[in-house]
């Protein structure tokens, strides 16, 4: 009797290594499928070891041109931010791997998809409501919530431990066992030493950007050009020039890693209640979204960038966040978002500097709403300054009312 099948999502590291050795003790005849979403490893010596190990096949599928382009560069568009600091690196990749997992394994027909996700953690909500939007009657087997599993392997040690046993090859070592998740957006780092959120993240842990004070001493100056609020070209190093999406994402890459441009370490809120501390680097996705923030003070109108921000912003960051990529209120939110950018076209002149980033100015050849005149302090220009004194009148009648009742009550302002 031919065994049932299973479609591993695997990266070559600790724990669906083990996963995929405990898969193949369970029975089970296992596809590994790993997505290129940009992580910097080494895609054919996972597949050698997974084939080690015991996998039947292994599917490695470039996704990158489709995350910068469905994933990321919407999330440029509407600003998409969590809890003001996280630029949602892990979240913005989890919709396409799913999407490309569920691919393979409807491909191959497999009864059930797995994953390495923590049952403490946000990944196994993302992947798990994206695998059930994307096939509503597939079986999924999540080891870290199953009591056969985590119970044999209480932690990270025993992991490394049982790796060892089997002969499984592995990148982390109980010298440095802090977890990583690497895309072409941003790199993350947590658990481990990291949990206690007192401890200052080791120096050698960060992979993606030079240390802010070893960073050139002489500023780097660039020019990013945007369309309907997506950005269409880079300038860079006095007259290169970059248009293709993917390629315009890896140079803005290269530019702020080199800098020291898109750390952050914080302690933010999962969806399932817990609290968590993680490291996180984020280089191109950090300037060009400020660049887009930036351009949108020049040519959007302030409702419509309100509204945006109070409403469509916010909620598509936690949507994001939470896993409910595939949902109708995300397609409806990226209608608002489209809508929302028209008027985003222009040009910023940026600069980077020693893990900053900063503008040198913008400017738009279509759009018309600053008028140099109008603002100006020395000019008149189209505005009439007596005009304010009625203005200021108006706004004042509810304040005066305010006024006159916190003096009748004798309340300090």
């Amino acid at each position: 009797m031919a065994k049932e099948k299973v479609c591993l999502a695997y990266s070559g590291g600790l724990d669906t290594s083990c996963i995929l050795a405990w898969l193949l003790e369970a029975e089970y005849e296992v596809i590994c499928f790993m997505a290129d979403v940009g992580q910097e490893e080494d895609f054919e010596a996972a597949k050698a070891k997974a084939l080690k190990i015991g996998a039947s096949k292994v599917y490695i599928e470039d996704l990158r041109k489709e995350f910068v382009e469905q994933l990321c560069f919407p999330a440029i568009q509407c600003n998409a931010i969590y809890e003001n600091v996280y630029l949602l690196g892990t979240s913005l990749a989890r919709p396409v791997i799913a999407r490309g997992q569920i691919a393979v394994a409807q491909k191959e027909g497999c009864v059930a998809v797995s994953h390495g996700c923590t049952g403490k953690g946000n990944d196994q909500v993302r992947f798990e409501l994206a695998f059930y939007a994307l096939q509503p009657d597939i079986k999924v087997i999540a080891p870290w919530r199953m009591p056969e599993f985590y119970e044999r392997f209480a932690g990270r040690n025993d992991l490394l431990e049982y790796a060892d046993r089997k002969g499984v090859p592995v990148y982390q070592t109980k010298a440095k066992p802090w977890s990583m998740d690497e895309n072409l957006a941003h790199c993350s780092y947590e658990a481990g030493i990291l949990e206690d959120p007192d401890m200052e993240a080791p120096k050698d842990m960060w992979k993606l950007t030079i240390d802010p004070t070893n960073a050139p001493d002489k500023p780097e100056d660039f020019t990013i050009h945007f369309e309907k609020g997506l950005p269409v070209k880079l300038e860079y190093e006095n007259g290169k020039t970059v248009t293709e999406p993917l390629q315009l994402f890896l140079t803005a890459n290269t530019i702020a890693r080199r800098n020291g441009v898109g750390r952050i370490d914080i302690v933010e809120n999962r969806f399932i209640g817990l609290k968590s501390r993680g490291c996180y680097e984020t280089p191109g996705l950090t300037i060009l979204r400020s660049a887009h923030i930036d351009l949108e003070g020049l040519v959007l109108d302030r409702e419509v960038r309100a509204l945006r921000d109070q409403f469509v912003t916010y909620n598509y960051s936690k949507i994001l966040y939470n896993g409910l990529y595939f949902s109708p209120e995300r397609e409806f939110l990226e209608g608002s978002i489209v809508a929302s950018q028209k008027s985003v076209n222009g040009t910023v002149r940026c600069r980077v500097y020693k893990g900053n980033f900063s503008v040198l100015g913008r400017s738009s050849e279509t759009e018309k709403l600053y008028d140099m005149s109008e603002s100006s302090m020395d000019e008149i220009g189209s505005f009439a300054p007596q005009d304010t004194t009625g203005f200021i009148s108006v706004q004042a009648i509810r304040l005066k009312k305010y006024g006159n009742q916190k003096l009748e009550r004798g309340e300090a302002l």
